[in-house]
């Protein structure tokens, strides 16, 4: 028995935890970092305890703080959440030695299960159907290179422990090889603390399948149903849905069969998740088994009615399982989507800074869940996903029309983010039939307008113009009445991404307003938009909205301004623009300025010139880590390392310069004067 729960974790999922918890009469207690003191699930408990420094080394992975924490709180359980310590062996045994219960599986479920090479020995005996690869305990990087190419190319190296998507790579040439393996052990080592890793062959075009198992400490195991997670960037899902569009009664009962069998043959307790790649065939393979609870499990949650996080508790409390295998039913369907602090336009980049509006959709079948909160920093030490947003409907096509305008809804100001992505995506022809596999977003959205600086149109400047103009006057003169006729221009000059736009403002009088607009932008907005007179009616407008009549039609735009800095959202769409109109003119920098600076915050794992060194343009000079990911900074030119202003283990700021090229003809110059 047990009757105050600490959460080992942070963000959506220790709100979440926090909520069923709460619903079955637990008290809660949370930990934090010193970047989070202020964050919502700190709030939300009943108590909280600081933990140390923002680093999750310093903190969130120290097994002795989270344990000390239960201590002065008289916590009597702990449930890890997922990533962190929630597949940590040595954590479960060191909570189990103190006589606090690990809501999660035994100790050596999670040890064999952490280990992708041991598991896959497992599966192969317990004739769960596994990928062709190697999985030896010879990690020499000349055994690595060999088996790969006895597997044959395309070949798939992962990490041993973890997941994510971390200390994973794709290789399709035995020249790309040796680099590969190296990055990946790197990446893995940083991630998780072991560089152990696993090569398989390589599917091309799979499915990825994961079947939901429950387990109770009396020998009773269940399948919830399948959730399909294909589409995948940089190996880390993107969209899941349950139940698969793939996947049909037979293929279902055979992959839930050899999940049950998967979890029973390592005596499994609690929530696991049972991952397969699917060819086209319907051929099922054994690709990793998640000893907790999984991002995803809302769309499980919604297609079969149960709480899993409560059947998590009460499975740790020695309670059975609340339903057999025949009792299992799936209604309806479930989609859900990652919104995360990244930008697509720089190959999903994370991002960070301060979130000025956090504002999630509502509706019938939506569900919202986070972590975040308006004025709280993304900091660049942990995963940039700040949410997950879900739908649910009748049948799959309802789902996915309720989640498009879900994520079209919800505001998001300050951080970059993917939300335009993902609507786009949701609406795509090929995921709405779908025929979605793990090539999706490589086959579909290389070109994508989502994958694009948001370029504004004319009309969107015009209406960024009227919003500039409304708050100056409202600044400058708060008793001016700004609707009256003023045939004098408002000149102003916007700056949106790589666009800047020279508009005019006049005042008809009665809430009408006239913008001409010129362009002065890319080659490819420039080649779209000509000079042109807008004609625009304020209908209302209040400190966050805007609507507006314009040629006819009646719309909202939702906005804020802050910092000099005017957001506008639509439909999933952000745009960030700047008042230029006063400000000195620039000089333009070349884009190849030979300055190479940190993309983030975070810490430099690796530094790979010398000062002096001659180096090609897209060559690696820095790796940098942040938010769990290893991020190359390469070259923008030709030329000669003239400073290099950093070192491996330094923490930097985003922006700062880290190396300083000289173009080579320059060094020559300097070599021969000398």
């Amino acid at each position: 028995m047990f009757t105050k729960i600490l959460i080992a974790n942070r963000g959506e999922i220790a709100c979440r935890v926090m909520r069923s918890a709460r619903a079955l009469g637990y008290r809660t207690v949370a930990v934090f970092s010193e970047a989070d003191r202020h964050a919502p699930h700190v709030s939300l408990a009943d108590e909280a305890v600081l933990i140390g420094p923002a680093p999750v080394g310093q903190s969130y992975l120290r097994a002795e703080a989270i344990l000390d924490a239960c201590r002065k709180t008289g916590a009597d359980a702990v449930h890890p959440g997922y990533g962190f310590l929630s597949e940590n062996c040595t954590f479960a045994d060191k909570c189990q030695a103190a006589g606090i219960t690990f809501i999660g599986p035994p100790v050596n479920a999670i040890e064999l299960m952490g280990s992708k090479r041991l598991s896959k020995i497992a599966m192969i005996e317990a004739d769960v159907p596994c990928i062709p690869g190697y999985e030896g305990a010879d990690q020499n990087e000349d055994t690595l290179i060999r088996e790969a190419r006895r597997i044959g190319f395309p070949v798939m190296i992962k990490a041993s422990a973890g997941g994510g998507g971390r200390g994973m790579r794709l290789v399709f040439e035995d020249s790309e090889l040796a680099e590969q393996i190296r990055t990946a052990r790197s990446e893995a080592t940083n991630a998780f603390g072991s560089g152990e890793l696993i090569i398989e062959k390589a599917l091309i075009e799979p499915r990825h399948i994961e079947i939901q198992v429950f387990a109770d400490t009396h020998g009773n195991a269940v399948y919830l149903g399948e959730r399909d997670c294909s589409i995948q960037r940089r190996h880390q899902k993107v969209v899941e849905e349950a139940p698969s569009p793939f996947v049909d009664e037979d293929l279902r009962q055979r992959m839930g069969k050899a999940a049950v069998q998967a979890a029973l043959s390592c005596q499994y307790v609690g929530a696991g998740t049972v991952e397969f790649l699917v060819d086209r065939d319907r051929n099922f393979y054994f690709l990793e088994m998640n000893t907790r609870l999984q991002v995803e499990h809302p769309v499980t949650e919604l297609v079969t009615g149960f709480d899993l996080v409560e059947w998590q508790i009460k499975v740790a409390a020695g309670q059975r399982l609340p339903v057999s295998q025949e009792e299992v039913k799936l209604r309806g369907h479930a989609i859900e989507v990652r919104l995360y602090a990244e930008d697509p336009a720089t190959q999903f980049m994370p991002q960070t800074g301060q979130v000025y509006k956090w504002q999630p959709a509502q509706g019938v079948g939506v569900r919202i869940d986070d972590g975040i909160r308006t004025d709280q920093v993304i900091s660049p030490h942990y995963d940039p996903m700040i949410a997950k947003v879900i739908a649910y409907g009748e049948d799959r096509e309802e789902a996915r029309r309720r989640l498009v305008r879900a994520v079209q809804d919800c505001q998001l100001f300050g951080v970059t983010n993917n939300q335009h992505f993902l609507a786009n995506i949701l609406q795509h022809p090929e995921f709405a039939a779908g025929h979605a596999t793990t090539a999706f977003i490589g086959q579909h959205f290389v070109q994508d307008v989502s994958m694009q600086p948001p370029s504004p149109s004319q009309e969107v400047g015009a209406l960024a113009s009227l919003l500039f103009y409304h708050h100056q006057h409202r600044a400058d003169a708060p008793h001016f009445n700004w609707w009256s006729a003023n045939h004098s221009p408002w000149p102003c000059e916007l700056a949106c991404g790589n666009t800047t736009l020279e508009l005019n403002l006049y005042s008809e009088g009665g809430q009408r307003f006239s913008i001409s607009c010129n362009a002065n932008a890319t080659e490819r907005t420039a080649a779209r938009d000509e000079t042109r007179k807008i004609d625009i009616t304020v209908v209302t407008l209040t400190h966050e909205t805007l609507r507006y009549e314009l040629d006819g039609v009646q719309q909202t735009l939702n906005y804020l301004i802050k910092d000099r800095q005017l957001f506008l959202h639509r439909q999933g769409v952000t745009w960030t623009f700047q008042d230029k109109t006063h400000q000195p003119a620039e000089a333009a920098a070349g884009s190849a300025s030979g300055v190479i600076k940190a993309s983030m915050d975070g810490a430099i794992v690796n530094v790979l010139v010398n000062a002096g060194d001659t180096v090609r343009k897209g060559q690696t000079l820095v790796i940098l880590e942040a938010m769990k990911m290893e991020h190359p900074l390469k070259a923008d030119r030709d030329g000669t390392v003239e400073r290099l202003q950093v070192k491996a283990g330094d923490q930097v700021k985003i922006r700062q310069v880290l190396v300083t090229l000289a173009p080579e003809d320059a060094h020559s110059a300097t070599e021969a004067t000398a």
